[in-house]
């Protein structure tokens, strides 16, 4: 059965939600991230996808003993009984240690992939796979890093094959041209991505229409996992509730 993650991002300790990851393309939706995650609660969510936006940008401040997006984790976990797939800015073990102890059900790891896999092949001997998933961020076909701020020389799709190898079990999978556009999550790219690695795919990116969920659940088979749903909540293009009725039980 497909999942859909409700996305909370973390701005400054803020709700917000941006137009292709551009830092200046922000718009504010609540300053307490707990009260949206327990709205998504009660409309019936079973996963939250919750990202540190600071970290992503590495805007965080180096010396404050809990930086405040990862106070609002704690804080949504202290609301909600829901699982928690939670990412930005984790590069090392140790800040994977800390975001699971703050109340993360998974950890998303999306530069350090790229820079340093050693990394994830220790995360997993470390946390086990089922509590690691990797964010492959694509601009037109290669991987961006660093909040998406830098694109690398590596294909999104070489990357999750190498992720495969090493233990990985699933990927988000961002569309950065369509994130938070409300143009269309890229299924195609997504199925593909699912098809070629063999890894079990979280669509992202770009959701603007009951017709996109819809069309990620005929996909089930080939692997594809879940869908974030951002910008299209936010703004009232459906409700939770609606996208829910479209899943196969």
């Amino acid at each position: 059965m497909i999942t859909i993650f409700p996305a909370i991002d973390l701005r400054r300790g803020r709700c917000v939600r941006l137009k292709q990851g551009a830092p200046d393309a922000e718009t504010v939706f609540s300053d307490d991230p707990a009260a949206m995650a327990r709205r998504w609660a009660r409309q019936g969510a079973a996963w939250l996808h919750v990202v540190n936006l600071d970290g992503a940008f590495g805007d965080a401040p180096k010396d404050a003993a809990l930086p405040i997006n990862l106070q609002r984790l704690r804080e949504i976990r202290e609301s909600v009984e829901l699982p928690i797939q939670f990412g930005g800015g984790v590069r090392t073990p140790d800040d994977i240690a800390r975001a699971l102890e703050l109340g993360a059900t998974r950890v998303a790891l999306g530069t350090i992939a790229v820079k340093n896999p050693a990394i994830v092949v220790q995360a997993l001997a470390r946390f086990g796979p089922e509590r690691i998933v990797i964010g492959i961020d694509a601009r037109d076909g290669m991987v961006a890093t660093h909040g998406w701020l830098s694109t690398s020389d590596v294909r999104a799709v070489d990357l999750a094959r190498a992720m495969k190898e090493a233990g990985v079990q699933r990927v988000v999978y961002t569309d950065i041209s369509r994130d938070g556009m409300l143009t269309g999550v890229n299924v195609a790219a997504s199925v593909d991505l699912a098809r070629t690695s063999g890894l079990r795919v979280i669509a992202s990116g770009g959701v603007g229409s009951l017709e996109d969920i819809r069309a990620l659940t005929a996909h089930e088979a080939d692997g594809v996992e879940g869908v974030i749903v951002g910008q299209a909540l936010y703004t009232g293009r459906f409700t939770l509730a609606q996208a829910l009725r479209l899943i196969p039980r």
